[in-house]
């Protein structure tokens, strides 16, 4: 699939954190993007980009987690050849691949303090000197900066540097965390089903059902949008009835009652992992059919007829199992410890046969 690279949602905060990022692009001053892990730091990066007198220029990205310390510094600065062993032909850094155009430094909070004294003369001068080398070279290069860090606290601690800090944050873009974005859930789910939906050769697209909406809008999102996204495609994928609207939502991939446990459990409790007991895919804890955990359950202050709520509660598990055993009543009835006739009798009271 081609790369995302598009803004997707409708919430004041989001469109607040993108509208402060537009203003901010065409300033040649360096921008700090703060935010979780998949709120699309990297997208506003390109953002201010693309809107920057530089859009015709080169944006190069690092990542600065992404490699050992040792060599951090070969990356940003170059190396001469014979700098260092191994370094058999000199070679540019990507602050002079960068020269007239943009460099996103991610992971920021990562750099050793050695890479970070070297990166405020960069930032300071606008020169930079390969390792092996004692001639500066001039760089005309923006920095856009992003982190999931709290750098301001980093700095308490000493594992950052004030001054750069000062120096890279002319402006600060926080993006929002999904759970805080009212009504993004729901926009950003469609255009991803959508989007998989058509890879997959689906004739249309039949949406979400109600239980795995509401599952989707209540859970925390710790992965934000990227977490949404595999959520979203994954369903998507192991959908088998297109005709049907996608009502069963998998949030953790790793999750089964035949998972290995812990090393530390599976070497302290070899005789209990190897009893019946414990290694049964039909007790409750296993089997998250039995009382799926995200059904809404009516607050008991709340509840005013029982039977009511009762016969609520029996539905929205009906549909739930259903969903799951991809509306196979024999596999559901077998899944629920229901008898076929006791499975058939209820579907029917509750009106779901149809």
């Amino acid at each position: 699939m081609e790369r995302e690279n598009q803004f997707i949602g409708q919430s004041g905060a989001f469109l607040d954190a993108v509208e402060r990022a537009s203003r901010a692009a065409g300033l040649e001053r360096p921008i700090l993007v703060i935010g979780e892990r998949g709120t699309g730091k990297e997208l506003i990066a390109e953002r201010l980009h693309r809107l920057s007198q530089r859009w015709d220029g080169p944006l190069v990205i690092m990542n600065c987690a992404a490699l050992p310390e040792t060599l951090i510094e070969a990356e940003l600065f170059g190396h001469e050849a014979g700098a260092f062993t191994g370094a058999t032909r000199a070679r540019e850094g990507r602050f002079e691949e960068a020269d007239r155009g943009t460099l996103f430094l991610d992971e920021l909070g990562t750099l050793s303090m050695a890479a970070q004294e070297r990166l405020l003369r960069a930032v300071e001068y606008g020169e930079v000197t390969r390792i092996g080398s004692s001639r500066p070279v001039r760089v005309d290069v923006r920095i856009v900066a992003a982190t999931n860090e709290d750098l301001p606290d980093l700095v308490e601690r000493g594992q950052f540097r004030a001054d750069l800090l000062d120096r890279l944050s002319f402006e600060v873009v926080t993006l929002p965390p999904l759970r805080m974005r009212d009504g993004d859930v729901e926009v950003l789910a469609d255009y991803f089903g959508r989007r998989m939906a058509a890879e997959l050769g689906w004739s249309e697209w039949p949406g979400f059902g109600d239980l795995a909406m509401q599952a989707m809008v209540r859970y925390a999102w710790p992965g934000n949008v990227r977490e949404l996204r595999n959520v979203v495609e994954r369903a998507i994928y192991r959908w088998d009835n297109p005709e049907r609207s996608v009502d069963h939502i998998v949030f953790d991939p790793f999750e089964s009652p035949w998972k290995p446990l812990p090393s530390k459990v599976r070497l302290g409790n070899d005789d209990k992992a190897a009893s019946p007991a414990s290694a049964s895919p039909t007790s409750p804890a296993a089997d998250e059919t039995v009382v799926p955990a995200m059904l809404p359950l009516a607050e008991v202050d709340e509840v005013d007829d029982l039977k009511a709520a009762v016969d609520n509660h029996e539905k929205i598990i009906l549909q739930h199992a259903m969903a799951k055993n991809r509306y196979n009543q024999r596999q559901t009835a077998k899944a629920l410890n229901l008898s076929y006739d006791q499975l058939r009798h209820a579907l029917k009271k509750h009106d779901l046969l149809g």
